[in-house]
This record gives structure tokens, sequence and C-alpha cells, in this order.
């Protein structure tokens, strides 16, 4: 049936090509589906709140949205064309100037008379009103479709020969994604003229490769597009879907291997597999039992990075000797899909068993020579040069934090921590480094607290990742860090926009993370010249360069990692005594407390004048003269701080942020009237530096914990 121009029905916009990039699949249904919707909205072709549903599968995206119109509605638009001056002589007739301007806006001649005078506010100018024609859907989805396919991620390019017989004439080269194959585009019943990468829009789709019902999947009306793709052409054509299917298979499977056995966690892993299969069918498959010897990190690594496998667990955590494949066809006698998989992991598993095997031949200790060879930056030295800074700075901090049997533990563990690099293991699987180092050192006979420090020194891998568990590994994990902070500002290798080739980000945030919820008892100026002068003239920036450059930016990521706090981290951040950064999740604490006092407001605000005027009034000493005070709010102040502040300074001492804060709470009242009743820069020199020597007091005493200032509105 035949829509009239004004009619609504819904639309439905699908583009069949090869199969898509895995990782990228969901990336590129979204940007394809809200790009339609935005141009269509921008043409008022749909309503400003209408949502778009994506479709993504390996081999199609899609869009589908309710309500569009067959055209959009006319519109009223008020061209401002110009001064009434500029384009009307004395005599009233039109000049050149707007002649030219009727002609480039496709205006009569004959239609200056309708020309409306409007005051702008500054002069009079000439005004046409038009009423334009809304846009037709062919026209509007072309456009949308073009900026659709134009603005999509795509990670890479390819080209390739449209066959004949295609849209376009002859043989034309396309660059895509991947090839294009069909193109289907539905407005309610209603097949739209629009044409892609050298496609006519039609009503046919392909199905399933292998277990569609039918070819080609005939479409009868957009509202019909996923319910006819799943049953004619087995395809679930929507993300989700697939993605929650595969998951409850998942679990399915899992609970009928039984013995509370469950699926690993992976969600990288599970969007990997929704974007490979169209139709998803869950197998149990098994392994030999002896390959459960190798650790399990390696097993199920070579499963889940070659195969997509999904590896089982038991309710301990321990790997199994099963593992679940997601499949992309349902047959009804599975064996031999279950049996292929089985042969297809087994040479892995056999690998991965062969470089544990070679690797415990060599100890940890003997291949520490060898990091000499490889280069880890050519301004830097090698990985082996690396690892001695690395020791030199452990064995310092360790000294700092535990004493020497700390240190002497530390720089062992960082002397073996890097020599895994050499092992075939990690030279096949590179996210294992640290991890392996941590079996071959307890095969080497190395003690656990060693073995687990090899291991923990990465962390933390990512963001929300554990911390080291155990002192050495965290004395090493920070001194690792520090090393590639330290070394790559000293060369000047700072990151730059969304480019961070070392990581030092992560390494930065790992670095504050430690010293605040590890709660050390180390200054980060002292660590950073500790870890400078290992490098031994190596670095091209100075010490103040590195410290200052560096500093800022540990600060900015301090900042990043308490973004929710506002101005309280700031306050903290800022405050005249903060040596140890594991003071502040407790000063933000106080921080918190303070803020919700009454007093809070007036006392920063306080805070806030009186550093503008000690700023103004240059060195200014904490030193007053009770005989020079002359107005009673001043004495009632000063007595008020005699018995406040030594309190809070007490409190303080202790450690109790908290209680601190709330005692300075008590001046709000002698400090507003202090304000009220002074004139705080008398012409009398000696009034003026007493006052401004109680100010100074004040001053120190209230940015003690926090800058209140910062909390000032």
């Amino acid at each position: 049936m035949a829509l009239t121009p004004g009619q609504q029905a819904p639309l439905l916009v699908e583009l069949l090509v090869e199969e898509l990039p895995p990782k990228a699949l969901p990336q590129l249904g979204q940007s394809f589906a809200q790009t339609v919707l935005t141009q269509l909205q921008a043409q008022g072709l749909v309503e400003a709140s209408a949502m778009a549903k994506t479709y993504a599968s390996p081999r199609r995206l899609a869009v589908y949205i309710a309500g569009v119109l067959g055209q959009a509605p006319a519109r009223q638009l008020q061209h401002k064309i110009m001064p009434v001056s500029v384009g009307l002589d004395a005599h009233g007739q039109a000049t050149t100037a707007l002649l030219k301007k009727l002609a480039a806006l496709g205006v009569a001649c004959d239609m200056v008379g309708q020309l409306q005078r409007v005051n702008d506010g500054k002069t009079e100018v000439l005004v046409l009103d038009q009423t334009v024609v809304g846009v037709e859907l062919a026209p509007g989805l072309q456009q949308a479709i073009d900026q659709a396919l134009a603005k999509l991620p795509i990670p890479k390019m390819m080209s390739y020969q449209l066959e004949r017989g295609c849209a376009l004439p002859g043989w034309t080269s396309v660059s895509f994604v991947r090839p294009a194959h069909g193109l289907v585009a539905l407005h309610g019943d209603q097949v739209i003229p629009v044409q892609a990468l050298g496609l006519q829009a039609g009503r046919d789709t392909q199905g399933h490769r292998f277990e569609a019902t039918c070819q080609p999947v005939h479409i009868a009306h957009a509202d019909a597009y996923a319910d006819t793709l799943r049953q004619d052409g087995a395809v679930i054509a929507d993300f989700e879907q697939r993605r929650d299917d595969i998951l409850r298979q998942l679990q399915a499977a899992a609970s009928h291997v039984g013995g509370g056995v469950r699926p690993i966690e992976d969600a990288d892993l599970l969007n990997e597999v929704t974007a490979l299969v169209e139709r998803p069918h869950v197998l149990i498959c098994t392994f030999e039992k002896q390959f459960l010897e190798v650790p399990q990190e390696c097993l199920i690594l070579t499963m889940k990075a070659n195969q997509k496998y999904f590896p089982l667990l038991d309710a301990t955590g321990k790997l199994t000797h099963q593992f679940l494949v997601v499949s992309n066809i349902r047959p009804d006698d599975a064996s031999a899909v279950i049996g292929g998989n089985e042969r297809v992991v087994r040479p892995r598993l056999a690998d991965a068993k062969f470089f544990f095997d070679q690797d415990r031949k060599k100890t940890l200790a003997s291949r520490i020579a060898g990091l000499d060879k490889v280069v880890y930056h050519n301004k830097l030295g090698t990985q082996g040069e690396r690892t001695q800074r690395v020791c030199a700075i452990a064995h310092a901090m360790g000294l700092q934090i535990g004493g020497m049997a700390l240190a002497e533990q530390a720089a062992l563990a960082a002397r073996l921590a890097k020599a895994d690099l050499l092992t075939d293991m990690v030279g096949e699987f590179p996210e294992l480094q640290g991890i392996m180092g941590q079996y071959y050192a307890r095969h080497d006979g190395h003690s656990e607290t060693t073995a687990q420090a090899i291991a923990d020194h990465y962390k933390p891998r990512f963001a929300g990742d554990e911390l080291p568990t155990q002192d050495v590994g965290l004395v090493v994990a920070l001194a690792d860090k520090l090393e590639t902070l330290v070394g790559m500002f000293g060369i000047g290798n700072l990151p730059t926009g969304d480019k961070d080739p070392f990581a030092l980000r992560r390494h930065a945030l790992g670095v504050i993370r430690m010293l605040i919820e590890k709660n050390l008892a180390l200054e980060i100026n002292p660590l950073i010249n500790i870890t400078f002068a290992t490098f031994h003239s190596k670095l091209e920036k100075s010490q103040d360069f590195v410290r200052e450059e560096l500093g800022r930016f540990l600060w900015e990521r301090m900042l990043v990692l308490y973004k929710d706090e506002g101005p309280n981290i700031s306050a903290v951040l800022y405050a005249e005594d903060l040596r140890f950064w594991s003071e502040i999740p407790r000063r933000l604490s106080a921080v918190r407390a303070f803020a919700a006092l009454p007093e809070s407001s007036a006392l920063a605000a306080a805070n806030k004048r009186i550093g503008n005027i000690l700023k103004k009034a240059g060195e200014v000493s904490a030193h007053v003269n009770p005989a020079l005070f002359c107005e009673a709010v001043e004495k009632n102040l000063y007595q008020a701080m005699q018995t406040l502040l030594p309190q809070s300074q007490a409190q303080f001492n202790d450690g109790d942020y908290a209680a601190s804060l709330q005692t300075l709470a008590a001046l709000r009242a002698p400090v507003d009237a202090f304000f009220e009743g002074v004139m705080v820069n008398a012409e009398a020199m000696d009034l003026r530096l007493n006052r401004h020597g109680l100010l100074k007091m004040l001053h120190v005493a209230m940015n003690r914990v926090a800058d209140l200032s910062r909390l000032a509105a």
C-alpha cells in the first residue's frame, strides 16, 4: 500500500556485507544507526525524541526507526537579507546588490515588493518570509545513508571491484570495511529507492549461510525485519539478544556439566564471540587432563586468545579439563563439531606444555645476564640496566619501609622480576610476564614471598586492578613504576593527547594508589630524587625539571582519581602540611565532615579573604603583640585562638583531622566580628603588622588539614 507524503511508518535500513571485524562490530553498529537517526531528525523526517534500534551481526549493519515521515512538513523561514540602506535606493527601488542577493537565494526579482522592513535593534533590515517545502524521504534517507557510511569508525579500509550489473556502470573500485552485497530500505512495506556502495535498495537480504530456510530472505515490512530474519534466515540480528542468548547457553551448559563448574567471566571475549556468530550454539568439549599440569593461566589464555573458547572453572576457581565452544551452526549430530574443536585445541595446549617444560630447564637467575642484550629504550639502555635501577630503588624504599630485611628481599625479587621476558612462554604470550616468573621462581626454590612479588610487581595492570598483596611485591611494583615514569620524563617522552605508548598514566595511578591505599609513609619528591639518581647522568632533563613535571603529572592523575570529590580534593592537595599522600583519605573525610557544618561556608569565605590580604601584604610573620590590640574584637579573636589553636594542633598531631577542623569551626563568630569591627590595613604600621600577624597565625592553623578557601563558593 502506497503511503501519502506526510504519513508516518517505521523505517528499516540494512547493509549486508561480508564478515565484519568482530572487535569493531558494536561500535560500527551504533555509529551507523545513530548517524542515520541524527540526519533524519535534522531534516525533520522524524521527531527529535525518536530512538533508533540498532542491529549488528557479523554480516549486517541495520537500523530501525519508528514514526518516520514520507515527507517532512513545510517550514516557515525568515531570511535577513541586508540593511534597507544597502538594498533600496533613495526612491525605494531595489539596488543591484539586493537583486544579486535574491538571485543567489533563488528568489524571483518580482518578490522585492514582498520583503518586510524589520528593526533588528541596530538598524532597519530587509527580511524575506518563505515557506520551504519539506524534504521527501528518498533524498533525505540517501543523504543520511551517505553520511552514516562516511562517518563509520572503520579500523581499516579495503578496496574491491563492483560486479557487473550493479547500480554503477562498468568496473568500479569501492572502498569500505568489507565488500557489501545487499541493501534493504523499507518505509513500512514500501522500498525506498536509495543507493549505497554501488547497490540498489530492495527488500531481500541473506540469512545464515548454512541454516536459513530460504535464500534470499524476503522482508515484507520494516516491522517484520527481526522476526523474519530469525524464522526464515536463522539469524539473531540484535547484538544484545545474541549476547544474552550466548550467556544463557554458557550457564546452562555449565550446569549440565555439574560439580559447581562455571564458565570464565570475560566481557571482552563474550562481546567478540557475539560478533562472530549469527546463530549461537554452545557445545561442551574436553581435553586431556595431563595438560592441567601446565599453569592454568597459560591454558586459559591460549583457549581464549587463539580459539575464542570459554574455559570451565570449578567451584574453587581451578581450571577443569572441559571447555565451552560457541558454534555458528546447530547440526542434529554435533559430534563432528565437538571433535573438530578438540583436535584444534590440542596442539595449542601441547605447545604451552612444551614451552613450560623447556623454560624450567633454566633458572630465572641464569637468564638475568641475557637481559643486557634486550633493548628497553634506545636512550635508557637495556632491560639489564633497567633491572639494576629497579633493584637500587627497591632496596632504598625497602630500607625506609621495613629495614634491611625488606630491602634485601625486595632487591632479590627486583633482580629476578624481568628474567621471564626471555622465556619461551612469555615470548609466545607477553600477557603472562610476571605470572610465569612466579611459577619459575617457585620451581627454582625461591621463597613464596619472592615468587609472589615477581607476579605482583606489574600490578595494578589496569584501572581497578588489585594492588600487590605483600610488602616485597609492593616495594618492587612501586620501584618499577617510578623507574618508568622518571626515565620517560627524563628524556622528555611525555604523554600527549590520547597517545601514551608507555602507559605512563596507568603507572602514575598505580604509584598514587599504592602510596595511598597501602598507607605508605613515603614522600613523593624524595622518591623521585632517589629514582633519578639511579640513571647516572643518562637522562637529558635536569632533576628539578623531572621533579616538577612529574610531580604535576601525578597531581593531575590524583585529581582524576578523586574527580567525584569536587573542591574537597583540591582543598586537601593544597594543604599547608601535606607530606604523605597516605593521609589523603582521612583528610578528605575530615573535609567532608567540616563542609557539613553550618559554620563551614563562612569560615571558608573568611579564609579566602585572609589569603588575599596576606598575599597583598607580602612577607608576613605569624608574630602577635597582644599589647597593641586596641579593639575588643581583636582581643576576643586572639583569646579564642589561644584556647582553640593548641587544641586543634594536638588533634592534628594525633591524626584526628576531623576533630581538628571541627575545633576550628568555633572560631566563626570571633572571626566574623573581627572583620566587621577592625580595619586590617590600619594606617599605623605597628597596628597593621600586628593584625597581619594575627591573620597569618589563623591562616596557618586553618590550612593545616586542608586549604579551606577552596571550599568557598
